[in-house]
């Protein structure tokens, strides 16, 4: 089995929880890991695509806002977004399973609900005919930069080997009936 993890990334939070969710996938499967700037616009042969984002103004970033903040400090993903990737993105197979990744700062329960990019990014999958395997997972940082809030790295890791379990089992289930 295979997995893709794609993100994007200001401060490298986002980057640190989609290299963890990579390390629990990897218990159970071959996984590959791009910066979003350096993705495949074309994913065949995955049995998974994760994707993760930054939470910003309630949802993905937009190209503006990302070139904006590049000008006035280094930032990891300064150019192609995930909002922009997925609208070029191509999957092989329609049985993809697919989840998605955030970060949020660390703010009070009221101002998540008013979107995340989380909540963007389920939609976008769903709208590429992609099967989510559950909603997108929160993982809080102190502040704008960082860092992760404590035990949310490892978190990760423990819901990347709950991702690959929920695939292995979707997988080979229907194999089972055929025996």
């Amino acid at each position: 089995m295979r997995a893709t993890v794609v993100y994007e990334s200001m401060y490298g939070n986002t980057r640190e929880i989609a290299q963890r969710v990579a390390d629990g996938l990897r218990r159970h499967m071959e996984v590959e890991v791009f910066e979003v700037g350096e993705a495949p616009q074309e994913l065949g042969g995955i049995d998974l695509l994760v994707v993760g984002a930054p939470t910003h103004a309630f949802g993905l970033s937009r190209a503006k806002a990302r070139a904006d903040l590049a000008e006035k400090e280094e930032i990891i993903s300064g150019g192609v977004g995930v909002r922009e990737w997925l609208e070029g993105v191509t999957v092989g197979s329609r049985s993809t399973a697919a989840a998605a990744l955030t970060t949020i700062v660390d703010k009070p329960q009221w101002v998540r609900r008013l979107g995340t990019a989380g909540r963007v990014l389920d939609r976008r999958l769903e709208g590429l005919g992609l099967r989510l395997l559950c909603p997108a997972a929160g993982f809080e940082v102190a502040g704008m930069k960082g860092p992760l809030i404590s035990g949310g790295a490892e978190r990760a890791e423990a819901w990347g080997e709950e991702l690959a379990l929920l695939v292995e089992q979707r997988v080979t289930e229907p194999l089972r009936e055929l025996v």
